[in-house]
């Protein structure tokens, strides 16, 4: 089931500030790709892209935030979490096959797609928007290997390793502390390699020493003490 389309809330200059992708692209680029996109909204809990359908757009989240995750068994895995700014179903274009993955929204998320073909011809077209697409993708593989990394570290690590993170590439920075969404333990703990109880142990713990506040009623974690945090997730 497709999304409904509606009024792009945004101008094609602040597609470059919005999303890290095209921080170099050239204003010709900017120009084409917005005029080619479509904005969309997607309600908490709707499934954005279904598991091995053909990839005909790339989507880039304006806010809000969403969960990659793979079928296993009679339910499903979440692989990594997205937030603001990052864009997916680029794999499923550039490799023209269909989708190993689905994506489901967190929370109320707001999208940009871009049509495939529109996006392949940029790239072909602006080598800086080809480099930064590179560049992206070896970041990605570079957290991939430092969660490999850790696999053997304690709970605790990973877990604090995780929030950091999400902070780092999605938070919003609220005075001292930086806000991320309220991710449910289930997921968590997927995208650490813990238990899920282990989710709820850790947090706990770190509630209790000051560095975290878990605000359910605006479905945000609060990091409150970042350097605390960082020199944990460095122990071992």
């Amino acid at each position: 089931m497709s999304l409904p389309a509606l009024p792009l809330p945004v101008s094609p200059e602040a597609f470059r500030d919005l999303f890290p992708l095209f921080s170099n692209a050239s204003p010709e680029t900017l120009e084409t790709l917005y005029k080619g996109a479509t904005f969309n909204e997607c309600p908490a809990g709707r499934t954005v892209l279904m598991e091995d359908s053909w990839g005909n757009a790339v989507y880039l989240i304006v806010s809000g935030w969403a969960k990659v995750r793979v079928q296993s068994g009679s339910g499903y895995v979440t692989l990594v979490i997205l937030g603001k700014g990052e864009y997916f179903g680029e794999m499923a274009i550039l490799n023209e096959s269909p989708r190993s993955t689905d994506v489901a929204a967190l929370s109320r998320v707001e999208l940009v797609s871009i049509p495939a073909q529109l996006f392949l011809k940029s790239l072909f077209q602006d080598p800086q928007l080809h480099h930064r697409l590179l560049q992206s993708m070896v970041e990605r593989l570079k957290q991939t290997q430092k969660r490999f990394q850790l696999r053997h570290k304690a709970p605790g690590i990973k877990m604090v390793f995780t929030l950091l993170g999400l902070a780092d590439a999605y938070g919003e920075q609220r005075g001292e502390a930086v806000e991320i969404f309220n991710i449910p333990d289930a997921d968590l703990a997927a995208i650490a390699d813990i238990k899920q109880a282990e989710v709820t142990k850790i947090i706990g713990k770190l509630v209790a020493r000051n560095w975290v506040a878990v605000d359910s009623a605006q479905s945000v974690i609060r990091l409150l003490d970042i350097n605390s945090l960082k020199k944990l997730s460095q122990l071992g």
